[in-house]
C-alpha cells in the first residue's frame, strides 16, 4: 500500500518513535495469545498525506478486541496550520474480565511557525478491580514520569470523569495534554520511556495475573458486560480525541473505532439517557438505535456509531464543549483546516 509519510526530520523522529512502541507491544501481545495480530494499513486522502497501520488481535479466546495503531498525517500545503500529526493509540480488552483492560495513546502534533507538542496518556481499564494491579501500574507511572505525575494524574482524573454518572471510566488515569518544554530531546526521551515503561508494565500485569484468575462467573460476566458499556459510552460521548478523529476525516473510521469492547448491554446504555444533558440526550439514542438486537459491536455497527457521532456534532457543534477536557485548550479539528 503507497503511502506518503512526512519527509520532515521532525515528523520522521515521531514515526521511528511511534512505530517502535508498536511493534514492542505486538512482539510482547503475540508470547500471550495463540494467533499472532494481523496488520491493517489505512491511507489518508490515497496515502498523499499518510495514514498508518494498526495490528488487529485474532486471537479471540484471549482477547475480547484489541488494536494497536500507529498513524501520522501531515499537510505540507502552506494553507493548514496542521504540518504533521503522528500517533500511537492503543486499547486492549481481555476476554478474562479478572483481567484489566489498558489504553495508552502518545502523539505529536507539529503546528507550522508555532509550538509542537506531545499528547501523554495511559489508563488501567478493569471490569473487576484488583487492588494490586493499581498499585503496581501507578508505581510504574511514577517511576517514570517523576514530577510530572501529578499534574499529569490530576488531569487524567479530570478527562476521564463522567458527570453523568459521576464515576471514572478506569481506576488508574494518567494524561498530559499539550505537553513541551524547552529540551525538545528530553521531551522525545521522555515520550519514549513512557510508552515502553506502561507496555511492560501492563504485559507483566498479564502475565502474572492470566494464570491465577481463572474462575469466572455469570456476575464477573455481567460486571464485564456493564464496563464495555460504559467504555463504549464514554468515548462515544466524552472522548475529545475520538470525536476530532472522526470530525476530521472518515477514512480510518474502522481504526478510529478499534477501541470498542465486542459487546455492550443496550439497555444499560439506553438507561443512561435521562442522565446526560442536552442535546446529548439525542446522540445516546441514536448510538443505541445503530447497535443490533444482539448488542455485537461488529465492524459494520462501528462504521454506523462512527457516523452517527460524526453528524451529532456537525449538527450540535455547541455540543463540542460538553466532551472531556484536561482544562488545557487544543485545536485538533480547527488544526486541519
Amino acid at each position: 500500500m503507497n503511502i506518503i509519510f512526512s519527509d520532515d526530520k521532525k515528523a520522521k523522529k515521531a514515526l521511528k518513535l511511534v512505530k517502535e512502541l508498536q511493534l514492542k507491544f505486538v512482539d510482547k501481545l503475540n508470547t500471550l495469545s495463540k494467533v499472532d495480530f494481523e496488520e491493517v494499513f489505512w491511507q489518508r486522502e490515497k496515502g498523499k498525506f499518510g495514514g498508518g497501520s494498526r495490528y488487529e488481535a485474532r486471537d479471540f479466546e484471549f482477547f475480547n478486541t484489541a488494536s494497536v495503531n500507529v498513524s501520522q498525517v501531515h499537510y505540507p500545503n502552506k494553507d493548514k496550520r496542521l504540518k504533521s500529526a503522528t500517533a500511537i493509540s492503543t486499547i486492549i480488552h481481555p476476554n478474562n474480565p479478572n483481567l484489566p483492560s489498558m489504553h495508552m495513546h502518545i502523539s505529536y502534533t507539529q503546528l507550522k511557525d508555532e509550538k509542537s507538542y506531545y499528547r501523554i496518556m495511559a489508563d488501567l481499564n478493569p471490569s473487576i478491580e484488583y487492588d494490586e494491579d493499581k498499585k503496581y501500574f501507578e508505581k510504574a507511572l511514577k517511576e517514570i514520569s517523576n514530577d510530572k505525575y501529578d499534574e499529569a494524574k490530576e488531569q487524567g482524573d479530570k478527562y476521564f470523569f463522567i458527570p453523568a454518572l459521576n464515576r471514572h471510566r478506569g481506576s488508574s488515569h494518567f494524561y498530559l495534554e499539550n505537553y513541551y518544554t524547552n529540551n525538545k530531546k528530553l521531551d522525545y526521551e521522555f515520550a519514549t520511556e513512557f510508552g515502553k515503561k506502561v507496555i511492560d508494565t501492563y504485559i507483566e500485569i498479564l502475565s502474572k495475573a492470566k494464570d491465577k484468575r481463572i474462575t469466572i462467573s455469570n456476575e464477573d460476566k455481567q460486571m464485564q458486560l456493564n464496563y464495555h458499556t460504559l467504555y463504549l459510552f464514554q468515548v462515544l460521548t466524552l472522548d475529545r480525541g475520538t470525536t476530532a478523529g472522526l470530525l476530521v476525516h472518515n477514512e480510518n473510521d474502522e481504526g478510529i473505532m478499534g477501541s470498542l469492547p465486542r459487546f455492550i448491554d443496550k439497555n444499560l446504555l439506553l438507561s443512561w439517557k435521562e442522565k446526560v444533558i442536552k442535546p446529548q440526550d439525542e446522540l445516546v439514542q441514536n448510538l443505541v438505535n445503530n447497535i443490533k438486537d444482539d448488542a455485537q459491536i461488529d465492524i459494520n455497527t462501528k462504521i454506523k456509531l462512527a457516523n452517527c457521532v460524526r453528524e451529532h456534532y456537525k449538527k450540535n457543534k455547541e455540543a463540542l464543549t460538553l466532551q472531556a477536557s484536561s482544562d488545557k485548550k487544543v485545536y485538533t479539528v480547527q488544526n486541519h483546516k
